[in-house]
């Protein structure tokens, strides 16, 4: 038994169905990466794992109980989440967004403790904007609004982390430096993380577990070895594509063919 799963559940937006009797456990402690081609209901399954998306049937579970049951501030506390492209009020300093994420742990006559501002420090170095603390979170560039986020989401110190592609808008380095952030609070803290990924091979170099979808439902779950495969690649993305191993990671990396070479050969 795992604290987070989803039952037999239908997914979608008003009369659309996405996904249909989807099933799945998310693994405790663990860093999972769900993958699939553009619309294939990777963040339909995500939003599902909270609130923010009632199943039209079946359910979604924390700890045995329907998360659609919970008090809010329960579930708050104990799953964060970054949204994809999250929108933040007008005239907001980062240092005021930021915390905000401590809403989930404030009480009616003690709104700030001195936790809360360990907490939103934590979050702001580890996402490297302690300099941006002052700055209109409008006047700043799309990947410094990312890291904004994430730090947000850190200062909620939730036990489980929902990051809905959360390299969107960073440039290399600092996708990089965020996906490293998230295996290390995940090694560190135990935390359990669940990430919609784009880029197979950050997936297969981070992820500890896998959940692979395609046309809303889930072709395989496991790990990057067990998963990340020629055949899947070639069913579930249609690429065509050779498998090597990682020479950094020791995981899979996926190598398009080279259909030039062919043609130069010709």
């Amino acid at each position: 038994m795992t604290r987070l799963r989803v039952h037999e559940a239908a997914l979608g937006y008003a009369d659309k169905i996405i996904c249909a009797e989807v099933s799945v456990s998310i693994p405790d402690g663990a860093f999972t990466v769900i993958v699939g081609p553009n619309a294939c209901g990777k963040s339909t399954l995500l939003k599902s794992l909270t609130r923010l998306l009632p199943p039209s049937s079946g359910s979604v579970l924390l700890d045995g109980q329907s998360v659609h049951r919970m008090p809010t501030k329960t579930i708050a506390r104990e799953i964060g989440l970054l949204p994809q492209g999250p929108s933040a009020p007008d005239g907001i300093r980062v240092i005021d967004l930021v915390s905000r994420g401590r809403y989930p742990h404030q009480r009616l006559f003690t709104p700030w403790s001195p936790e809360d501002e360990v907490a939103v420090a934590q979050a702001m170095d580890a996402t490297g904007i302690r300099e941006l603390s002052g700055r209109l979170v409008d006047e700043l560039s799309g990947g410094q609004r990312q890291r904004v986020w994430m730090a947000v989401a850190l200062a909620q110190q939730t036990s489980i982390l929902l990051l809905d592609e959360p390299t969107t808008y960073l440039d290399l380095n600092h996708q990089i430096e965020l996906l490293e952030l998230c295996r290390s609070l995940n090694r560190a803290q135990g935390t359990t993380l669940v990430a919609v990924l784009h880029d197979l091979n950050q997936a297969a170099r981070y992820a500890d577990h896998i959940i692979a979808m395609k046309d809303g439902t889930i072709v395989r779950t496991g790990s990057p070895d067990e998963v990340i495969t020629e055949s899947l690649v070639s069913d579930v993305f249609g690429l065509d594509a050779r498998v090597i191993l990682d020479p950094e990671s020791k995981s899979p990396l996926v190598v398009p063919r080279w259909r030039h070479a062919i043609a130069q050969a010709g």
